[in-house]
């Protein structure tokens, strides 16, 4: 029998305003005369994203693209078919300047931070269109730095339009059977066709597939194997309106979530295609994208932790239990401001970089800009990877069984945060990739001075305090940064992972630190609570000894075998 009670689902609100701390964040850290602009534009947008933009990405997902591959006469059309609302993502993205504030740079050096502020509010709402944005914004960056074609130059102007009917996505065709992040493998031919080349090969994974172009590797006929012998090419995806450029599209992904990214397996039967930078320099060329689609996932990863925990913390103050509502349980709240630490450790990172970003391309970055930029934008993709699944599971459990439900729009953070982790790098990549600049640039050296410098130039008191504390945290994992340094290579491989979790935690608390000495006394507090709280979240690290990585490898590759045995 009904008793007559109905549970209040969590509610939205402007989630700019409601922000904790984005608002400071970007007051702190802007000119005065660009945050005034910047607050209007993000207050207005916070009201969208929890409005109408919500709505047509809910719609969005409902409709899942579909792919019909002959038409009624069984010619082969293969016709991709997404929802009006996925249509309608790309004309708000337009509109919104998500793309072109990046190229406008009308704030300059800060542009950046006004770009990902906004895509840090819009991805929860846009179903994943941040994926094709991530890919027209990178493959911008790839075009303005080596575009020397009047061809390169009008697909620039595409991806980087305002102007709904002139704005172009991007897909992104490197990923083939032989490997994902390991490009060396791939097996796409460039024929050179009188003056035309068209490649052969087959793209085994290529998101945003509805998109006017795509940037993808290829081996000319007889350039050598492995990854030197690769070129970049523009592929525009159709030669005239409907007729698709030498492609077929062969089938459609079906993913764990990012249900409205229409995702294709591709056959290249010739595709016209228009070669980017030097031959055999592709995966340098390509590589100039990385920051960019890098902290795209960054960002995005960010946006969702934020909004899955709004959802849950206006939950708390609905959900009664034992007695008292779940925003006043003790176990509740711990739970809810661990993860929440994690979302902001990663904001801190990721803007970080941003801001690193936008003064390298305005010519103001400093050597130490540079090499921040290039050691910490892996490390904060492979930290807000992570924890966006961490903190998508704890929300999901912290609603009981109705995160659990389809309907009540909760179970989308989990299946959608898991591609977080493996797009752009998986975690185990971009450790490489850490060891990799550590092992062949000054980074570490520059890392450790700005560590020092930050932690001995605060003022007040009350941060003062927590700096010692932090201190003697770096000092430790400098000692084992040195150990790790001058290991041998397995021990170095064996340990990245851990060092990059490490990087990530300690930045993150110095950087709020840093922030917090320059605030106003209450802020300052809750800076300093939130402080105390990232602290304990970062966990004690002990290199990996050479023996301890042998019984893993034992632990790895043994097994357990039955014998028999007599009386």
């Amino acid at each position: 029998m009904s008793t007559g009670f109905f549970q209040d689902g969590p509610r939205l609100e402007n989630t700019f305003t409601t922000n904790r701390w984005l608002k400071a964040y970007l007051r702190k850290t802007l000119p005065p005369a660009c945050w005034a602009e910047v607050e209007e534009d993000l207050t207005r947008l916070g009201e969208r994203c929890v409005g109408e933009y919500l709505a047509t990405a809910r719609r969005a997902e409902r409709e899942k693209p579909t792919l019909v591959q002959f038409d009624p006469w069984g010619r082969r059309i293969d016709e991709l078919r997404v929802s009006s609302a996925w249509r309608e993502l790309q004309d708000i993205s337009a509109r919104e300047e998500l793309v072109h504030l990046g190229y406008a740079r009308r704030h300059k050096e800060f542009s950046r931070l006004h770009q990902f502020a906004k895509l840090y509010l819009f991805h929860p709402s846009s179903a994943f269109f941040t994926c094709p944005l991530a890919m027209a914004d990178g493959a911008a960056k790839v075009l303005e730095t080596y575009g020397n074609s009047d061809l390169h130059k009008a697909a620039f102007a595409h991806l980087t339009a305002k102007d709904p009917a002139q704005f172009w996505t991007s897909g992104q065709w490197m990923t083939e059977k032989t490997g994902g992040s390991d490009v060396s493998g791939t097996s796409t031919i460039a024929r050179v066709n009188g003056s035309e080349v068209r490649l052969f090969g087959v793209k085994w994974f290529s998101s945003a597939t509805t998109s006017e172009m795509a940037l993808a590797l290829a081996r000319f006929e007889g350039a050598p194997e492995g990854s030197r012998g690769l070129t970049l090419f523009l592929v525009p995806m159709y030669t005239s309106p409907g007729q698709l450029n030498g492609l077929q599209v062969l089938r459609l992904k079906d993913k764990l979530g990012t249900w409205a990214l229409p995702t294709a397996e591709l056959q290249l039967n010739g595709a016209l295609a228009y070669q980017v930078g030097e031959i055999g320099q592709g995966v340098k060329t390509v590589a100039s994208m990385l920051n960019i689609t890098r902290l795209y996932n960054s960002i995005c990863s960010c946006g969702q932790m934020t909004r899955a925990l709004d959802q849950l913390r206006d939950y708390s103050t609905r959900r009664m239990a034992f007695g008292a509502h779940l925003s006043d349980h003790v176990l509740h709240q711990g739970t809810f401001a661990r993860e929440e630490m994690r979302s902001l450790a990663g904001f801190l990172l990721t803007m970080e970089m941003v801001r690193r970003l936008g003064r390298e391309e305005c010519g103001t970055a400093s050597r130490e800009d540079q090499d921040m930029l290039r050691l910490f934008t892996p490390v904060a993709k492979m930290f807000t990877a992570r924890s966006s699944i961490q903190v998508a599971s704890e929300v999901i459990e912290g609603f009981g069984g109705a995160g659990y439900v389809e309907d009540t729009g909760l179970p989308v953070h989990l299946r959608d945060a898991q591609v977080f982790s493996i797009w752009e790098g998986a975690t185990n990549v971009l450790s490489l990739d850490l060891l990799r600049v550590v092992q062949k640039t000054a980074a570490m050296t520059t890392y450790a001075k700005e560590m020092d410098q930050r932690l001995k130039n605060l003022k007040t008191a009350e941060v003062q305090n927590l700096a010692k504390q932090a201190l003697g945290r770096w000092t430790a994992l400098a000692r084992a940064l040195d150990q790790w340094v001058a290991a041998e290579p397995i021990v170095q491989m064996a340990n990245a992972r851990e060092i990059g979790v490490q990087f990530a935690w300690n930045y993150a608390q110095v950087l709020l630190l840093s922030w917090a000495d320059v605030e106003e006394a209450r802020n300052q507090g809750i800076l300093c609570a939130w402080a105390r709280e990232m602290a304990s979240l970062s966990p004690d690290f002990k290199l990996k000894s050479a023996l301890e990585i042998e019984i893993s490898k034992v632990a790895f590759a043994e097994k357990l075998t039955a014998t028999s045995s007599k009386p």
